[in-house]
Order: structure tokens, then sequence, then C-alpha cells
């Protein structure tokens, strides 16, 4: 008897994808990840990395990580609630809640799992989620975890969030409105102090996802809550160690409750190991330079304001974009995918963005500026996409 791949279907699919030119292999990083790294053989300007500070490469985050290692070992070698919750992991939480000007605070092993986690977690199927069309992808999984039912409003759009927020009085249930504090693809920012007074005008539950804000905005990058002065409104602040903080895992800061509660119930602590001291140890060192270090967010914005300035100039459309995350609008997936492989050939990284990453017909070329780029080398990348917009899109 034939046996037939019940797998089939994934086949049909890809192949599906490659004659639509959007299937996409990820290329290999085979040198540190710096303004300049080498991908699949090709050193390569790189604007693809959320390292937003250059501290991947730091030298007191890796002697952190090889002291930490060498002192407790490669692992932890457990869950956080049975035997994997070393006193690194406890001083980092303590660093990052006096941080974030917070009571307390949970690391987790990655920003996704805060986010989906958190959610899930503190919610019900009786209670009610009002979240900005584009939030990330683990804000929506840890809404649809939660069973919570989901009022979606319109990117950036507080009149329809407070109609939302207004057509739930007097229905049952606990309110949490969300949304991101930097949007991870169109690089604006989230309207936090509206979305802060409806909140509080309609007693829901307000969170920020401060992913690409974190080391980024507000003093010494503590996110959108200090860039807008909105500290103790905010009832649940999201982070991530993964993107300026330049190592791995993600955060959630709030009331001790709050955070003795996710102890308890988060899944993400409870059934997955918590991270190795290396990793623990480098954030802890993180935290320290960013507050011994203000020139590299000065120079952050600096190399932003450039480039930015610099694709417009070009005539490129970079959208709404108010942060280091610059897309150049391209329409169509198909022609994005085929924009940034000819971009690479060039000696340039730049990520083509199509569905269901973002909406169909909004594909894009997503640009990452850093702190670590030199003028020279963004002049360059400008050169590289103009003379390749004209090859391509022509």
């Amino acid at each position: 008897m034939t046996k037939t791949n019940p797998l089939g279907f994934l086949t049909e699919q890809i192949s599906a994808w490659k004659e639509a030119g959007t299937f996409q292999r990820p290329r290999s990083l085979e040198s540190p990840c710096g303004p300049i790294a080498t991908f699949d053989g090709h050193k390569v300007i790189n604007l693809a990395s959320n390292n937003y500070l250059g501290l991947t490469t730091h030298p007191k985050l890796i002697e952190a990580a090889i002291q930490a290692t060498k002192t407790y070992g490669a692992g932890s070698g457990a869950v956080r609630t049975i035997s994997g919750t070393m006193d690194l992991h406890l001083q980092l939480e303590r660093k990052i809640a006096a941080f974030k000007k917070a009571e307390a605070c949970l690391v987790f092993q990655s920003g996704f799992a805060a986010n989906s986690g958190t959610v899930s977690a503190i919610l019900t199927p009786e209670d009610h989620i009002i979240s900005d069309a584009l939030n990330h992808a683990s804000i929506i999984d840890g809404c649809r975890l939660s069973k919570a039912k989901i009022h979606v409003f319109p990117h950036r759009d507080t009149t329809l969030a407070e109609a939302k927020l207004a057509a739930l009085a007097g229905v049952s249930g606990r309110r949490l409105l969300i949304t991101d504090g930097v949007f991870s693809m169109d690089g604006d920012i989230g309207p936090l102090p509206e979305l802060v007074e409806l909140a509080e005008k309609y007693g829901a539950i307000m969170m920020v996802d401060d992913a690409h804000s974190s080391g980024v905005l507000g003093d010494a990058g503590r996110g959108t809550v200090d860039h807008f002065g909105l500290h103790g409104r905010v009832d649940i602040q999201v982070g991530t160690l993964s993107k300026a903080i330049g190592v791995l895992g993600g955060y959630v800061c709030g009331s001790r409750d709050l955070i003795d509660f996710l102890y308890q119930r988060a899944r993400p602590v409870l059934f997955s190991t918590s991270h190795p001291p290396s990793v623990a140890a480098s954030c802890i060192a993180a935290f320290e330079i960013l507050e011994q270090e203000p020139e590299r967010i000065q120079n952050l914005w600096k190399n932003t304001d450039y480039f930015r300035a610099s694709l417009k100039s070009a005539g490129f459309d970079t959208g709404a974009s108010e942060t280091p995350i610059i897309p150049i609008m391209v329409g169509e997936a198909k022609m994005a995918f085929a924009f940034s492989r000819s971009l690479f050939e060039e000696g340039l990284l730049a990520t083509g963005i199509g569905f269901p990453t973002v909406p169909e017909g909004k594909a894009r070329i997503r640009t990452i500026v850093t702190a670590t780029h030199t003028t020279e080398q963004l002049d360059r990348a400008t050169e590289i996409l103009t003379k390749v917009w004209r090859t391509v899109m022509a």
C-alpha cells in the first residue's frame, strides 16, 4: 500500500509561496551583530537588527556573561517555581523595577512570552480587551489565549477606542486597554497619554508593550511611560531584553500583587526553564550602561534623524515613522522581497516585510538605525537603496 503524506499540504503551500516570490529563508549571521556584519559569507551594512545601542558586543556585557558562567555554570537547571530562580534573576528584576520606577518586575524567557503569558494569565472569558489593530503578534496571541472578548480599534484612533470602551458600560467583566509603545513595523509611537486618560475614565487596566521603546525613548531609555511622564498611571509595562538591551528575554513591571500573581499563574514562567546565568548577568550590566553611557541613546537619535532625512530627500516614502524603525513603503510583497534580495547583492541587509506581518498591499523594506552606525555607512546605505530602487522598481 502506498503511504500518503499527511503533511503534503505544507509542500503545496511552500511551492505556492515560491511561485509568488514571497518565500524567504533566514540568512546566516557569521559575525558579531554590528553595523557591518557578515551574512551568508557577505560583509554588508546591517540595517536589519534590533541592536539599537550596540550592546550585543559591549565588553562589559561579554565579561559579565563569562564571569557568571564560571561562577554558576551554563544553565539554571529548572523552571523558576521549582529550583530555577537564581539570585542573579532576582537582582536583575530589582534593577529593572527601579529603572522603570515600578514596584516589582518579573523576567520572562522572551518578550513574546511576557506579553502572551501576562494577558492570558490575568483575564478570563468574561473579560474584555480593547486593542490597537497593529499591536504585536504576542499581544494578539495573549488575547486569544485568554479567551476574553476582543474589541479592536483602528490604529492609534483614540476616538474609536473610547467608543469601544463606552459601549461596554454596564457590561460585566474587566477591561484591558492595550497598545504598543512603539509599533514594530511602522515605527510610530502609540498615543499613550490619551489612552491612559481613557483607561482612567472607564476603569480599565492600562497595559503598554515597550519592546521597541525601552532603551530608545525616555530618560536613559526608560520607555514611553517615562517619555510621556506617566509614571504611576500605567498598570502593566512590558519590555524586552533582546533589543536595545542586547541580550535575550522579556519582562513585566507593575504592582507587587501583579508580579506575585504572574509568578503563580503565568504559564511561560511555570513551564519553561529560566534564563542561564550568563544572560541574567549581561542584562544587569546592560541596564547599568544605559545610565552610565547616555551618549549611546543620543547617537541613536542623531543617526535616526539623519538617515530618515536622507531617505526622504532621496524620494522614499517612510510612512509614519518617528523612531529608529524606518520603513520604506513598497506595496506588494513580491516586489519588497525582490528589492531586499537586490539590496543584499549590493552590500546592504534590509529586510522585506509582507503579509501576514503587515497587511496586504502594505509591504515594505524595514530599516533599523543603531547608535553604532557611522554617517558614512548611512550615506552608503542611501546610495544603495536609491540605485536598487531605480533598477527593481522601474
